[in-house]
């Protein structure tokens, strides 16, 4: 029996949503309802003025206030969660992050100044104020100085109120949803078998973790879909696990447990992860959901693949491993089979047999320098011998083709080679001829082939001591 309503909390107050669209964004309802508070700017998770806070689960299995864009949110994904927006931030005085901004004049049209609130109050919260907690908020007219110096004026504060006290006791679990409203039915199963089984009924089901990236379709296309099962609340695609050799990722683990929680094993992937987007969508973002769009520009794709990842794949009659390197089989298509669903990435921590030294990290180029996508992202991981031969490689990039990709060619030329600036030199021409990428807005064809080669030769300098050249 489906339900019949959506329950949710905003601002302290029960809310139950009948006959409503669970593909409505929960930007479209808070201001169709009045909370007009909360702006809409891009429409695509990259202004931050409709940026609201909402109880979940952080890095440490605590419940947290983490700032999430509204705008690419559907609505039946925040059943039964506890939302913060900027109307409910004042208790009948000025919230510490508001005076700040009133004291430093961090205000100019106000337009994006929700925005600033709300990603304040939940650092405010975390006791970790800085440059990081306010990436995903733009200002085009107030700058940016009176708004650092607000955030300096919280920074050292020590939160003992209302709202620290409900963190306390508000809990993160889910529970599961079967919600139909306007011809449209929204699941949240808690159990993988339960996904695989609706994924029999209804083979075409979109599947729904992050929807960082569904979440475009509804703001900026106004698409609805039949069937929706959402992955967010299933334990068996949010676990962390590490062994001696490898890292084991749940499919539908944010993104920024991921960078709280593994920083210093992969640094191309720590790397990666501090470019991708802003702190907003990291909340939401899922490293199943990245693969599973199969975005030629994605950017944790190069990183994987560049580490050697391995999927783990499930369906009702078992599960399957496949490496990443044969996941992605054309633009915006993957292995992935009717009723399958991506369980967990594997990456291995083992270096080539015979190595002594791992040389690896990533690069993303593009038209800004945090919360924007990649003209151009690579990933490089070198294996050197103890006479600095290269015994092992993996060069991986993204937007220079269809799919992320492996230039395996030049892969298979630099065996054997000295790892030196002349082996470098040497193989860029090949490496520059190795694909054919786009003209399009973001970058020219010339320019993404530059970037192919001169990454690389980039890779090798920032690896070498700085008397290298002598």
């Amino acid at each position: 029996m489906s339900d019949v309503t959506l329950t949710l909390t905003i601002n302290g107050d029960a809310v139950r949503l009948k006959d409503i669209s669970p593909t409505m964004t929960l930007l479209e309802y808070l201001r169709a309802s009045g909370r007009v508070g909360t702006k809409e700017g891009c429409g695509d998770g990259d202004c931050g003025a409709c940026t609201v806070a909402i109880v979940a689960e952080g890095a440490d299995g605590k419940a947290h206030y983490q700032a999430m864009n509204s705008c690419l949110i559907p609505l039946a994904s925040v059943a039964g969660r506890e939302i913060i927006t900027v109307e409910g931030v004042a208790n009948g005085a000025l919230h510490p992050v508001q005076a700040a901004m009133v004291e430093t004049l961090g205000s100019q049209c106000g337009y994006c100044t929700p925005g600033f609130i709300m990603s304040l109050f939940t650092a405010y919260y975390d006791r970790h104020v800085d440059d990081p907690s306010l990436e995903g908020n733009l200002c085009r007219c107030t700058g940016y100085l009176s708004i650092r110096r607000a955030a300096e004026l919280v920074s050292e504060a020590l939160p003992d109120d209302a709202f620290a006290e409900q963190l306390i006791h508000t809990t993160t679990d889910f529970t599961a949803l079967d919600y139909s409203g306007n011809e449209q039915q929204f699941y949240r199963p808690t159990q993988l078998s339960d996904v695989l089984a609706l994924l029999q009924q209804h083979p075409d089901a979109k599947l729904v973790a992050g929807a960082t990236d569904l979440g475009l379709e509804m703001s900026h296309h106004s698409q609805s879909f039949p069937v929706m099962v959402s992955l967010e609340a299933v334990a068996e695609l949010k676990h962390v696990e590490q062994t001696p050799d490898a890292v084991v990722i749940g499919a539908a683990v944010p993104l920024s447990h991921i960078e709280t929680n593994l920083p210093g094993i992969f640094p191309s992937l720590d790397e990666m992860l501090h470019w991708f987007a802003a702190r907003q969508i990291r909340n939401r973002a899922t490293l199943g959901g990245n693969l599973g769009t199969a975005s030629p520009i994605g950017d944790l794709p190069p990183v994987l693949l560049a580490l050697d990842a391995e999927l783990t794949i499930a369906s009702t009659t078992g599960t399957r491993s496949v490496p990443l390197a044969d996941f992605f089989k054309g633009y915006r298509q993957t292995d992935l089979k009717l009723g399958e669903v991506i369980v967990s990435v594997t990456i291995p921590k083992a270096i080539a047999s015979g190595a002594v030294r791992r040389l690896s990290q990533s690069y993303k180029i593009g038209k800004r320098g945090t919360d924007d996508i990649s003209i151009v992202a690579a990933a490089f991981t070198i294996d050197l011998d103890a006479s600095d031969h290269i015994i092992h490689a993996r060069l991986a990039y993204g937007g220079v083709a269809a799919t992320p990709v492996r230039a395996i060619a030049v892969e298979a030329m630099l065996i054997g080679q000295l790892w030196s600036l002349a082996t470098i030199q040497n193989i860029k021409p090949t490496l520059k001829a190795a694909f054919t990428p786009l003209t399009d807005l973001r970058g020219s064809a010339d320019y993404r082939k530059l970037l192919i080669a001169n990454l690389f030769e980039k890779f090798f300098v920032e690896s070498q001591p700085l008397v290298y050249l002598k």
